[in-house]
């Protein structure tokens, strides 16, 4: 099993934010050629701030920053046994955005959560449902556009086969699912153990590109996310929604924010492809992707549900745009399809945005979130920089 490495990051401009030991508090780090800047100042003390301006990326062009660690060094330390506070080591590139998320923006995933609820979070029927599902629905849904006549058409067919669903509902209908991920500050960053509620059996990752958005609803950027899933939690009730996603160390963003420039726009994110590999410590290997070329909605559409006069978000936010991958393969029994085990390794990756690699813990042994809101602005004024 190998821990893999955060990227090359040759073309772009790269945010992040990195643990310094000596300060006992984070960095803005921007990268450059294999290594790690400090450019936390009084004008960008936190990534919201340097999300605010206008032109963050002429900013930090401008900007010669403090040398901190190399990038190599940074995310060894992540996977060494030294204690997390006394070493250099990134952190989830958000500080004071909200972290919110997109569910069911895929067709195929959209079936999975059907199957989920029809299942009642039970993977023993998971097999026989999803059978019925795909001979109902087949290909029909593939080049679907949410919200569109001929979705309106397809709902209208789907209830008359009695297989209507919630999950179909905002798949395929006018309003999409936007819920909070995660408390602001919580998100851990590459390298760390993301973690699964100790009641849950059936559950797996969900690569995700994360947009990073400011309070004025304008994308500046994008990176990669880990929006880890409970299928039995959330397949039991809708309403347990917040206990399937939202546990300690559940939200994974990273490694570093891409910005938007002349290299990387909105466009390059619609295009996206993401790779996924877990590595089990059995020596159990899957492999899957996710195409933002097959969303159901536009990127800009889901910003646009998330922020405006019906939701203002004055610290910006992290927005997770939902995944193409529902793994079915079974991992050891029979018919039960995939679900984690402990130790498992997961690695995420797109060209152009690096690779975010976690390992799977309970979130009951991952390290406990201390470091919230008060401690970042306490750390903050104690180094002059607010």
């Amino acid at each position: 099993m190998t821990s893999g490495t955060p990227g090359d990051f040759l073309i772009g401009t790269y945010v992040g934010r990195a643990w310094r030991p000596d300060i006992q508090g984070p960095a803005l780090v921007v990268v450059r050629d294999g290594d790690l800047f400090d450019v936390t100042d009084r004008k960008a003390p936190t990534m919201r701030d340097l999300l605010e301006m206008d032109d963050p990326v002429a900013y930090l062009d401008g900007i010669d920053g403090e040398h901190l660690a190399s990038l190599d060094l940074a995310a060894a330390n992540a996977f060494g046994p030294a204690a997390a506070d006394s070493v250099v080591h990134l952190l989830a590139p958000c500080d004071l955005q909200a972290v919110k998320a997109c569910g069911v923006t895929f067709a195929r995933s959209m079936i999975e959560r059907v199957i989920e609820e029809r299942a009642a979070g039970n993977p023993d029927l998971a097999v026989k449902i999803r059978e019925r599902v795909a001979a109902i629905i087949g290909e029909s849904l593939r080049d679907l556009k949410a919200g569109s006549p001929e979705a309106a058409k397809v709902k209208a067919a789907l209830i008359e086969e009695g297989v209507w669903s919630q999950y179909l509902e905002v798949g395929i209908g006018p309003d999409a699912e936007v819920f909070t991920k995660a408390p602001v500050l919580s998100s851990v960053g590459w390298g760390a153990s993301v973690g699964l509620h100790p009641i849950s059996r059936w559950n797996n990752p969900e690569p995700e590109v994360v947009l990073a958005v400011d309070s004025r609803g304008r994308v500046k950027g994008a990176t990669l996310g880990n929006d880890v899933n409970l299928r039995d939690v959330e397949g039991r009730s809708a309403l347990l929604l917040g206990k399937a996603k939202d546990n300690n160390a559940s939200s994974a963003i990273g490694p570093f924010i891409r910005l938007f420039d002349e290299t990387f726009s909105i466009d390059d994110v619609r295009r996206a492809e993401l790779d996924l590999t877990i590595e089990g410590e059995d020596g159990f290997v899957l492999k899957g992707r996710s195409s933002m070329r097959e969303i159901s909605r536009d990127p800009l559409d889901l910003v646009a549900q998330t922020i405006g006069r019906h939701h203002q978000y004055p610290d910006g936010f992290m927005l997770y745009m939902g995944t193409l991958f529902a793994p079915v393969e079974d991992r050891d029994t029979p018919g039960q399809g995939f679900t984690h085990k402990l130790g498992d390794r997961v690695t995420i990756s797109s060209p152009g945005l690096g690779s975010l690699v976690n390992t799977v813990r309970l979130s009951t042994d991952c390290p406990p979130w201390t470091f919230g809101t008060a401690a970042l602005m306490r750390n903050l004024a104690a180094r002059g920089l607010i």
